[in-house]
């Protein structure tokens, strides 16, 4: 394959330019638009962009079908076939506006990125996700040791992911100063902590357990007291790593935060494994803790609030994203709003 395209790479800065100061796009949702320009040049071979016509966009779809994951060797899921052929038909978009492209590049041209509608409705459809119960996450926290540094961190994350449901990017950000224990609440300051759409949020410790709170309450207590951690030093720190006599070795807690939520998330997984249960993901319990709300609110207005607190601004996005009717229960509800039937 022909490595790089100047012209190609400097409309492709120039794209990059228009994402961030146009769109208002974060850099990560901007990699993930290039890498799928990048494998549209590999289906092409490179070919300049001037170049560019319907019968790329349709030979691109059928390179796209027959593609793997690169991780996993798995055929592209529906869903990531839909999104690479969105950001690529976006980018011709724009492509067929700019100067000297405008004459070469056609809306008919373009349009031809379009998935199949079948494929569509595939990649639209919501696969089963699994969530732990209130009980599942009790006794992995339970079995989670405490006596080193380390491990009290490691129970603290899941103790704050209990209390809180904070997506992992979030919480890989906390500083010391964002947690109020005495008013049992997180403040998730969108200037300092990478929350989602970088929106401000007020979290309350949801009704969990004691024993969530009496975790964090120690670990931070351990933090600030036994190792003098400042307001603006990481709440989940990376490992310290130093070289000792014997190779490289753990020195305990850094003040930094970890590079990625990587860590962090197989953390999480490790707890769970560890009592022969799934490696549940941190996201897993955003989902838990909507479904326990369902269950614990009584009115509207008590569950606006615990949906608030999990930073929808609108109940129905809880609702949509997280409270799932699978056929089956679906079938249950509607028979027993007749009442009892006989049999």
């Amino acid at each position: 394959m022909k490595k790089i395209d100047p012209k190609n790479e400097r409309l492709k800065l120039e794209y990059q330019e228009y994402l961030r100061h146009a769109e208002g796009l974060d850099h990560k949702t901007i990699d993930k638009v290039m890498a799928a320009i990048r494998q549209f040049e590999m289906c092409t071979n490179c070919k300049p962009f001037l170049r560019f016509n319907k019968d790329q966009a349709m030979a691109f779809k059928d390179w796209l079908d027959t593609a793997r994951n690169s991780r996993t060797g798995k055929p592209l899921s529906k869903a990531t076939i839909a999104s690479t052929l969105r950001a690529v038909r976006e980018f011709f978009r724009w492509t067929a506006g700019q100067k000297g492209y405008k004459a070469a590049i056609g809306r008919n041209d373009w349009v031809y990125f379009k998935q199949a509608r079948k494929d569509a409705r595939a990649a639209q459809a919501s696969a089963r996700r699994a969530v732990p119960s209130v009980a599942q996450v009790e006794r992995a926290f339970e079995a989670m040791p405490d006596a080193t540094s380390l491990q009290k961190r490691d129970r603290a994350l899941l103790a704050l992911l209990m209390l809180t449901g904070a997506r992992i990017g979030a919480v890989a950000s906390l500083r010391l100063k964002h947690v109020d224990l005495e008013r049992r609440h997180v403040f998730q300051d969108a200037r300092e902590v990478n929350t989602k759409a970088a929106k401000t949020m007020n979290t309350t410790f949801f009704p969990m357990g004691d024993q969530y709170i009496a975790a964090l309450a120690d670990y931070i207590f351990h933090l600030t007291q036994d190792l003098m951690f400042a307001p603006e030093d990481a709440l989940f720190p990376k490992t310290e790593i130093i070289r000792g006599p014997n190779g490289f070795e753990v020195a305990g807690l850094s003040r930094h935060p970890f590079a990625s939520t990587g860590p962090l998330n197989e953390i999480v997984k490790e707890a769970f494994a560890a009592v022969q249960l799934p490696r549940y993901t941190p996201h897993s319990f955003r989902h838990m803790l909507a479904l326990h709300g369902d269950k614990l609110c009584s009115t509207r207005e008590t569950f606006k609030a615990w949906s608030q607190n999990m930073g929808h601004t609108n109940p129905l996005t809880t609702v949509s994203s997280y409270m799932p009717v699978s056929a089956d229960a679906q079938r249950e509800i509607i028979l027993g709003l007749g009442g009892p039937k006989e049999t």
